[in-house]
């Protein structure tokens, strides 16, 4: 399948609704971006803003309605085998835990040659010779002997890489990486974003990674979706949002990162209050409960996207910062 050229993923008024206890919720509501191929979309935000949600929406995981248009095609309008073509062949997943997300009792190499086997077709000793090609293009040492490895024998970091050489195996021109850095200290945080930046350069590969932490996307992103409650509060390319953020809660998740250059004793800022229950959101703007600068308007109303004076560069706020430059 072939799309236009430069736009590979277009979605529009993406919403997804699922039943639960407390009734119908909408964990994404009426979300809209486009990802070309090649670039890299960061979507950021507290646990439950709705980020991993959206990731299965875009795979056809669960029931949504609107505009997903994927290399071309309006995914709505393709049969289940097709969507299950393009799931691990054109869409690759890291998914966020990868001691869980790996299974126990397969082999490093069957696990990677397996969609290989499935979506390529290819022979057993071509997708084994893969398997050992992609095991060094993730940085493993030793591959020869890693592929006889089961997951619980290599470390957190081994693990991840594991993990990401399994959603390359098809070569897929679409990789969702899940909180690729979740539970892995710093130093591997910092190895593995440079290997999805690497590899994504070297295969001109779209790239949506799904963090909580603005600083840890900073450097890799293009573009930055900023979600709360279900909702892009602020989206735009990562120079523009950096030097002049405007949604409150962007600013707020921004203030909370630890500074080097701020005294030890100093009390890292907080957001107060909790990200609301999906099954009873507040009327208007969904972050006005926890913002200290919310006006009656923010209670009543909820903000429209607006462009910034960059055409680019969105934010929902009735009252937004004053975009002064975030290095203070």
């Amino acid at each position: 399948m072939s799309g236009a050229d430069g736009l590979l993923l277009d979605i529009r008024d993406l919403t997804v609704e699922l039943r639960s206890p407390g009734g119908l919720i909408q964990p994404v509501d009426k979300v809209t971006f486009s990802l070309d191929r090649g670039k890299t979309l960061a979507v950021v935000g507290e646990s439950g803003s709705g980020k991993s949600m959206l990731c299965r929406a875009i795979l056809g995981l669960v029931p949504s309605r609107g505009s997903i248009v994927f290399n071309g095609h309006e995914a709505g309008r393709l049969s289940a085998g097709v969507m299950n073509r393009i799931r691990g062949r054109d869409i690759g997943v890291v998914l966020q835990n990868p001691l869980s997300s790996l299974n126990p009792v397969m082999t490093i190499a069957r696990q990677i040659m397996e969609p290989m086997r499935c979506h390529l077709k290819l022979s057993k000793r071509e997708s084994r010779e893969k398997t050992l090609n992609l095991l060094g293009a993730v940085g493993i040492p030793q591959p020869h002997e890693r592929m006889a490895c089961y997951p619980h024998q290599l470390s957190g970091g081994m693990r991840q890489r594991v993990a990401i050489a399994i959603a390359l195996a098809c070569d897929p021109q679409l990789l969702i990486a899940d909180e690729p850095t979740t539970a892995l200290d710093v130093t591997v945080q910092a190895e593995i974003l440079g290997l999805l930046s690497r590899l994504q350069r070297e295969r001109n590969m779209a790239l949506i990674l799904v963090s909580h932490d603005l600083g840890v996307v900073a450097g890799v992103a293009d573009d930055i979706a900023v979600m709360y409650a279900g909702r892009i509060v602020e989206l735009g390319p990562t120079g523009a949002l950096f030097a002049r953020m405007r949604m409150r809660y962007t600013r707020a998740l921004f203030d909370a990162i630890p500074r080097i250059d701020e005294p030890l004793q100093r009390r890292l800022p907080d957001i107060p209050g909790q990200p609301p229950d999906f099954s009873a959101l507040p009327v208007g703007c969904r972050f006005a409960p926890r913002c200290a600068s919310a006006g009656e308007i923010c209670h009543r109303e909820y903000p429209p996207l607006t462009a910034d004076n960059a055409d680019r560069h969105l934010f929902a706020c009735w009252f937004p910062c004053a975009g002064t430059e975030v290095g203070r």
